[in-house]
């Protein structure tokens, strides 16, 4: 009995088989396509094309061996999507037996995607499903009734230009795209995966819907974004040139109602250079951030940059203009006396270097810098002051040239201030207002720049210590050279009125070289003219 109940299952099983075989040699399905593609060509607003459909009742979808979506004739003549591999799922029970097409999923196969972005900010893609629609059939606007329980895109390719080109394309691979019950009229989960160029990695997942009709681009989400060893410079984003340089990761929260985005998160960044005669930070520098963006206007805010070193953080907040080259920032930079031990290992990266040799240690710094401009080659404006620090390893009164050497014995440089208004541009570095008081050596005033390669060109007046032995006896000079130029104008102009009382003058010096290699001279001889 047993035997015959399986000879009977196997012969039902073989017939099932059979059917499996011969249905698809007896279905045209190729003659669905034209229905498929005023489905789809309906639903996005844009022209569909198929290529030869065949069906797959194992997989229960028709299967069209090319697909080609046609972008926005506003942007491009070429498709907006190609691929040579697309899955339609679909009730087989309709498709056969009244021959009605009832599309359950989509699934793309390495799709190439092209996006591009416009000056004005709409994308290729902002009209998909709604004005282009609207535009062709030349009818009000109706919302796409395709309903599908699953989208996907399976190792796609998409590069990413802007129109006018301004740098070269941003290409995302191995694009993975999972949408679970998609629909225009309602929310809808998914999750997007990628490859960025130079080993970097994309992951954003959340739910998003309904679309917008007027611009696909603001459609409403919430998202969860992870990017893992992002580098700007060898992606294209930013040129080597402009001397910025960094390896991020990149942890974060995005919600969009359509017409503003935010996101807030956390940001480490590895390497990090921020000006031409920088190096790379030895250390990742943690920053908590949070910003959003007016997506009409392309106009941003940051309520707070939290940029972190050690146990302690400068704030940054302000505002942005996205443009097509870049965005322009409008941003204030607050550090109020931040430990200099704990600042130290992160000044080569804004390209501040010290004396080959030496360091700084104790002390706090003060800062309040406004950064304007393009964000890659922004102006910096603003005062810095250091207090109570000392510069071990480096003994300024031994390296000035043109008077007898002096200095302290434990080999740095002592210093109680040290102020200044830097205005730092790609062009040149402006310092101005400099003082600086020096317990062991005496006080400084002046002005000067840095060019960007570097060079110092700096002149400044000093006034040393009469305290310091040396100091008395170089500031007696400055006196006597004083008096003697008095009364050598006294005998060359007999008419001339007395010389006045010799008053103490300052000392001029200049600085040039590096500032890792400074040539400090002291110039005796102009006191004379």
């Amino acid at each position: 009995m047993q035997k015959r109940w399986i000879k009977i299952a196997a012969a039902v099983a073989g017939v099932i088989i059979l059917v499996l075989v011969l249905i698809p040699l007896f279905v045209n399905a190729d003659t669905f396509r034209p229905t498929i593609e005023n489905q789809l060509s309906s639903a996005l607003g844009r022209r569909v094309s198929l290529g030869h459909l065949s069906l797959s009742l194992f997989s229960g979808s028709l299967v069209a061996n090319d697909i080609s979506i046609a972008d926005d004739p506003a942007f491009s003549s070429s498709p907006f999507l190609s691929a040579k591999s697309f899955h339609i799922g679909v009730h087989v029970a309709p498709l056969i037996f009244s021959r009605s097409v009832e599309i359950t999923r989509l699934i793309i196969d390495s799709p190439s995607i092209n996006l591009l972005h416009r000056e004005d900010g709409l994308w290729n893609f902002s009209s998909i499903g709604g004005a282009a629609a609207t535009q062709n059939q030349q009818k009000e606007s109706s919302i796409p009734n395709l309903t599908v329980g699953e989208l996907q895109i399976k190792n796609g390719t998409a590069t990413v230009s802007s129109l006018p080109a301004v740098r070269k394309p941003f290409v995302y691979s191995s694009i993975d795209l999972t949408v679970h019950d998609f629909s225009f009229l309602k929310s809808f989960p998914f999750e997007l995966t990628a490859k960025l160029p130079a080993s970097g990695t994309f992951n954003l997942k959340g739910d998003g819907g309904p679309v917008s009709q007027k611009n696909a681009a603001d459609t409403p989400f919430h998202a969860s974004l992870e990017i893992k060893h992002f580098d700007p410079v060898a992606s294209g984003v930013i040129d080597p040139s402009q001397g910025i340089s960094m390896v991020v990761d990149i942890d974060s929260q995005a919600t969009s109602d359509g017409a503003t985005l935010s996101s807030s998160g956390k940001i480490q960044a590895a390497h990090l250079q921020l000006a031409r005669t920088g190096s790379p930070a030895p250390h990742p520098v943690d920053i908590d951030y949070n910003v959003s963006e007016n997506l009409d206007a392309r106009t941003g805010q940051v309520s707070d940059l939290a940029i972190h070193t050690g146990s302690v953080a400068a704030h940054v907040k302000g505002t942005f203009q996205l443009t097509p080259q870049a965005a322009v920032i409008n941003l204030q930079l607050a550090a109020p006396n931040l430990p200099i031990d704990q600042l130290e290992e992160m000044l080569p990266a804004f390209g501040v270097r010290l004396p080959t040799g030496s360091s700084l240690r104790g002390g706090t710094l003060t800062a309040n810098i406004t950064a304007t401009g393009p964000a890659t080659a922004a102006t910096l404006n603003g005062p810095i002051e250091v207090d109570n620090t000392k510069l071990d390893g480096f003994d300024l009164g031994s390296k000035i040239q043109g008077m007898n050497p002096f200095g302290g014995k434990g080999g740095g440089t002592e210093i109680q201030t040290l102020k200044a208004t830097v205005n730092s541009s790609p062009q040149i570095t402006r310092i101005s207002d400099i003082y600086g008081n020096l317990p062991q050596i005496g006080s400084a005033t002046g002005s000067g720049t840095v060019s960007p390669s570097g060079e110092l060109d700096f002149n400044m007046v000093a006034n040393l210590n009469s305290s310091n032995a040396v100091g008395a006896v170089a500031n007696g000079a400055v006196t006597a050279v004083g008096s003697v130029g008095g009364l050598v104008g006294g005998l060359m102009h007999g008419k001339a009125k007395p010389a006045a009382a010799p008053t103490k003058r300052g000392i001029p010096i200049t600085i040039t070289g590096t500032a890792s290699s400074p040539s400090i001279r002291a110039h005796l001889g102009a006191m004379l003219k």
